[in-house]
């Protein structure tokens, strides 16, 4: 089985995270005496630092004893340090794809990896993209675009036409909505994060890059957020409005085929109908572990479309 969806911190980036503590405002603060210390950059979404995310060896015990035989590995969304200067993105993203591209060769059979770019720079994302390819990486993940500016904007091009060009995976990640009305109950995480997937792929979608770029491998975090159960409405504005059609060949239920997702939805129900609309050679199975929100073990009935990414 395989997983498509994890996460990872080599200790050459906790390294750099310690060396580069003050430029990033990180902070490691125990909440409880009963869990690991927890992890803050720049005052923001603070997670639990468990050790099955800096210790190599249990995570790949931990992924063998869920009947996980091939892992895809990807950098933390809160270290995609979009916050900070081009120059700090670059390095710590330097950092983290040479760490991961030096661990999926020492277990090629268990393990394959995603990089990270500096996307606050798209010319030197495409750089950084191709050296992560040269490594051995299989793409990168990214997170939803930047404030004011959305992925199919034309400042993004530069990257997008490398990971064509490189056929890559480009893994489109959340990051933790900010929305001030959902500031209560864990909702910037319940749906703040599936919401900000949303906008990002019905964007992309309506925008028709994947025509422009169609070696592209999109991948879509959480099952696409809640762009798949809203597609019928996607359709409708198709056949009314010329604003949503002027860049598409084909009604949006046709190019929903033409991305990736992964299974992280927690309902069987949600799931199916996911595979129902998009084809089972186009779901993949995913966890987001070791996050509090991993789906233990992945389901491992949606199997097909791991080896038309991978390839």
């Amino acid at each position: 089985m395989h997983d498509f969806h994890t996460h990872f911190i080599p200790s050459d980036v906790i390294t750099w995270l310690q060396d580069n503590k003050e430029q990033v405002n990180a902070k490691w603060i125990r909440k409880e005496e009963n869990k690991d210390e927890f992890l803050f950059i720049n005052e923001k979404w603070g997670f639990e630092l468990k050790k099955a995310f800096i210790d190599s060896e249990l995570y790949l015990t931990q992924q063998e004893s869920a009947g996980v035989s091939h892992s895809v590995v990807s950098p933390i969304p809160q270290l995609f340090l979009y916050d900070f200067p081009d120059e700090i993105t670059t390095d710590i993203s330097i950092v983290y794809n040479q760490s991961l591209a030096e661990w999926s060769k020492s277990a090629p059979q268990k393990i394959s990896a995603l990089g990270t770019v500096p996307l606050t720079n798209p010319d030197k994302a495409a750089q950084v993209l191709q050296n992560a390819m040269n490594l051995g990486l299989k793409g990168v993940i990214i997170g939803p675009g930047l404030p004011g500016k959305m992925l199919s904007d034309e400042c993004f091009t530069p990257f997008f036409e490398e990971a064509n060009r490189q056929k890559a995976i480009v893994f489109i990640h959340p990051l933790l909505c900010e929305d001030p009305r959902l500031n209560r109950r864990m909702m910037p995480n319940l749906i703040g994060v599936p919401w900000e997937t949303t906008v990002c792929a019905t964007d992309i979608l309506l925008s028709g890059l994947i025509d422009r770029f169609p070696n592209v491998k999109i991948l879509f975090a959480h099952g696409g957020g809640f762009l798949p159960y809203q597609i019928g409405r996607l359709d409708k504005g198709y056949e009314q409005w010329k604003l949503v059609s002027s860049n598409l060949t084909a009604p949006p239920s046709e190019y929903l085929k033409r991305f990736w997702y992964d299974t992280v939805l927690w309902n069987k129900e949600s799931m199916d109908f996911l595979v129902k609309a998009v084809g089972t050679d186009r779901v993949v199975p995913g966890s987001d572990y070791p996050f509090d929100l991993s789906v233990w073990p992945p389901a491992e009935k949606y199997q097909v479309g791991s080896h038309s990414l991978l390839d």
